[in-house]
Formats: structure tokens, C-alpha cells, sequence
């Protein structure tokens, strides 16, 4: 009877302890965190207990500050292992994100040539156009 217990159990796994050998969460604490603040579905239901068990084919609607992600549990997990090893516990069913009007941090911090404050070089360039311009001569 023992042995027909031990696959069920290591069917379902705890939530939190999911999200961290998923790598949905960096640490353990983080991943209570997520669950306790609500920001995670287990079937369309939220869920308030990081002791929550999941098992296969459960699908889990988490909440990040930046983008939402849809999963389906294939399998629990043993460790906290490299990506490689943990995206094989679940099937990621996240739409693709819509392109937005908003830019992201990368294309914030580059300028079009020519917009915004001038470089060094190009205010020296000004400067003697200004100073070509005004027909006089220093």
C-alpha cells in the first residue's frame, strides 16, 4: 500500500515550492509572497495558500508586475535546476503580448539622430554655422 501512495504523492507538489523550481519565482519566500497576495489562479480560482497542492494539467494564471503568464503543471518538480531542466515542468500558454505604443527600456534610452539635447560634437558644428552665419568675423 506504501508503494501506491508514493506516485500520488509526488504528483501533486506544494504551490509556492511549484513556482520556485519552475523558476517563476526567485526564492521560496518570493513565491509565497505571489501566492498570498492573490496574484496567482490555480483553474480559474485564486488561490491565498502557498501550501496549495498542484498536479498535472492544472493550469495556473500568475500575475507579474510586468506581463502575466498562463501555464498548465505537466509535472512536479524535484529540485531547482537550470531553465533547460525547469521548463519541462510546465507548457507555457501565455498570448503573445500586443504591440504597444510604449516603448521599452532599451528604445527610452536611444534617441533618433538629430532629436533632444546635441552632442559635444554637434553644438561645436552649430556654434560655427552660427558664427559663419552672422557675418562676422572673429
Amino acid at each position: 500500500m506504501g508503494s501506491n501512495e508514493q506516485p500520488l504523492e509526488s504528483t501533486r507538489q506544494r504551490l509556492d515550492k511549484w513556482l520556485f523550481f519552475a523558476r517563476m519565482a526567485k526564492s521560496r519566500s518570493l513565491a509565497q509572497g505571489y501566492v498570498q497576495s492573490g496574484r496567482v489562479k490555480v483553474n480559474g480560482v485564486t488561490i491565498r495558500q502557498p501550501s496549495h497542492t498542484v498536479k498535472a494539467g492544472d493550469r495556473l494564471d500568475i500575475g507579474f508586475e510586468r506581463m502575466d503568464r498562463v501555464l498548465v503543471v505537466k509535472s512536479g518538480g524535484a529540485r531547482r535546476g537550470p531553465y533547460e531542466e525547469a521548463k519541462l515542468l510546465y507548457d507555457d500558454l501565455t498570448p503573445p503580448r500586443d504591440p504597444s505604443d510604449r516603448f521599452n527600456p532599451l528604445e527610452q534610452a536611444m534617441r533618433e539622430p538629430g532629436s533632444g539635447r546635441p552632442t559635444k560634437k554637434e553644438r561645436r558644428a552649430l556654434d560655427r554655422f552660427l558664427s559663419d552665419s552672422d557675418g562676422s568675423k572673429d
